[in-house]
């Protein structure tokens, strides 16, 4: 299939990438633990994202773990020399899949190099730190030592560009006093807006920002308002949270995730998706419904 407009670029450090990209978490098995449930399967949805025009992935060594970053280098490597690949250290996986910690300076090292090793590269093109004090959320304290070794390990020239995941404000300045960021990860919908300012200073400095979750945490009123501009327009729920999202600002750039082909035809076409005022309008007022 012929590759389709992705809503335009934005620079990723020294990377171009097309803002509506794939995020391969739903690769691993359930829960974000084991290997896929169609192995061949998962290995066409990585082909058909990049055959689609698609050249950011995003992904981690503890979706698995070390499943998803096998996955992409066994169907897309050699890479080609437009395909970002962006991973995050911060985290790992307990033998029953809960997440946990993991930011000792031996551990994010051990990270980066699982990385390197498992998606067969020598530099790593971006790496976010993934905050864990609160695995479900942001929660303030200092990064100050887990992000100065990311630094450390970008001066040794293992990792190209970094960023941020699962922070706050104070986090990201704190973060940018010490090195460049290019990119900050952090949950952001029409229904969950507490990024907003966030995203319009990033924006200003030219970082990207990279909303995850974009049907997350609706309650049944929101979701019945997308769903109901979504019949309207001819289109899924996602596709139009996706639409709405692109539109938000020219920043973000988007990581959708699926382990079936169809559903990721369905989330790119997202970007040809043309939002009416009105449609907008109503869209803008999700957030607040109650």
């Amino acid at each position: 299939m012929s590759s389709i407009d992705l809503s335009g670029t934005f620079t990723l450090g020294d990377r171009t990438v097309r803002r509506l990209g794939y995020g391969a978490m739903q690769l691993a098995g359930p829960g974000v633990f084991g290997p896929p449930k169609d192995h061949g399967a998962a290995l066409a949805v990585l082909r058909e994202a990049v055959a689609l025009g698609a050249n950011h992935i995003d992904t981690s060594d503890f979706y698995g773990p070390h499943v998803t970053n096998l996955l992409i280098r066994e169907a897309l490597a050699p890479y080609s020399d437009n395909l970002t690949i962006v991973t995050k250290i911060g985290a790992r996986r307990g033998a029953d899949g809960s997440w946990l910690p993991a930011f000792s300076a031996e551990e994010l090292t051990q990270a980066v190099h699982d990385n390197l090793r498992n998606l067969g590269l020598d530099v790593l093109d971006v790496v976010n730190l993934r905050i864990m004090f609160d695995a479900h959320g942001p929660s303030e304290g200092s990064i100050e030592a887990p992000f100065t070794v990311l630094a450390e390990l970008q001066r040794q020239g293992l990792v190209s560009h970094i960023g941020l995941s699962n922070v706050t404000s104070a986090q990201i300045e704190e973060a940018r006093r010490i090195a460049r960021i290019v990119c900050v990860q952090n949950q952001y919908n029409l229904a969950h807006r507490g990024d907003d300012a966030s995203i319009d200073k990033l924006a200003c400095d030219g970082i990207a920002y990279v909303p995850f979750f974009p049907l997350g945490g609706f309650n049944p009123l929101q979701s019945s308002s997308l769903s109901g501009v979504a019949q309207r327009l001819g289109a899924t729920p996602m596709q139009v949270a996706l639409a709405w999202l692109l539109r938000r600002a020219p920043n973000i750039l988007l990581i959708p995730g699926t382990s079936s082909v169809e559903h990721l035809r369905e989330n790119l076409a997202a970007a040809e998706l043309d939002l009416p005022k009105d449609a907008v309008k109503e869209l803008d007022g999700v957030a607040m419904a109650a």
